[in-house]
């Protein structure tokens, strides 16, 4: 397998574990662990309505999520050659951890900040595939360049450091439409596996990474850290 195509699997599954995990926050807590857009949006509401407390809910995992893209990116400048496999198994975990807590019945805000900085973890493993820039866990920089390489596409513009012939915006369009479309898919497995295996739910995509820890190679990550919206 090519290093281009080692990177979009790599960020295939970890978009779509980025999906699982965000579909779980939501239906266990009511924030996001990825989506800090809508966390912002959402606590801003509530304090305009004067609710300080769910405020407060809704604003808490941004911190933590900052907080994980900062060790992450710490990380990854300090040994590239094996940042993806340190992220990986540090992300599975807190995400077994999670699931301790969620068996445990340990208070819901340990669970939001262990989702939040897990979820700015994995965002700073993969954020480049070839020479695209991409996101696993907040999808709108994602579907905005890929609109944005339709229209240069049409334009029959020039793609910007283009690697080879087959480097073409058509195929950047397809390559930023992947993630979404695995994020969705984790989303909806999130949601479905939730009302089933209920505690045990989190295991699964930690157990996911791990194996990916094992497998993938000792080599740089695609890219560097990934800023939070």
């Amino acid at each position: 397998m090519s290093d281009s195509n080692s990177q979009r699997l790599s960020a295939l599954v970890r978009a779509l574990i980025s999906g699982y995990v965000d579909s779980y926050a939501l239906l266990n807590f009511g924030v996001y662990a990825s989506f800090m857009t809508g966390n912002t949006t959402t606590g801003g509401l509530h304090a305009g309505q004067a609710n300080l407390a769910a405020a407060g809910h809704s604003l808490l995992p941004i911190p933590f999520f900052l907080l994980g893209i900062l060790a992450g990116s710490l990380v990854v400048r300090l040994d590239q050659h094996h940042a993806l496999r340190r992220i990986s198994l540090l992300v599975a975990a807190m995400l077994a951890v999670a699931a301790a807590r969620a068996y445990f019945a340990w208070p819901g805000w340990l669970g939001i900040m262990l989702l939040s900085s897990a979820m700015g973890l994995l965002n700073t493993s993969v954020t480049q595939v070839g020479g695209q820039a991409v996101s696993l866990g907040f999808m709108t920089g994602d579907l905005n360049n890929l609109a944005q390489h339709l229209a240069q596409g049409i334009l029959r513009a020039p793609v910007v450091q283009s690697r080879d012939s087959r480097d073409t915006h058509w195929r950047r369009a397809a390559l930023l439409g992947s993630p979404w479309v695995f994020f969705l898919a984790g989303a909806v497995l999130g949601g479905a596996l939730a009302s089933r295996i209920a505690v045990w739910t989190l295991l699964l995509p930690a157990a996911t990474l791990l194996l990916l820890a094992l497998l993938e190679p000792a080599a740089p990550p695609a890219g560097q850290a990934a800023t939070a919206r």
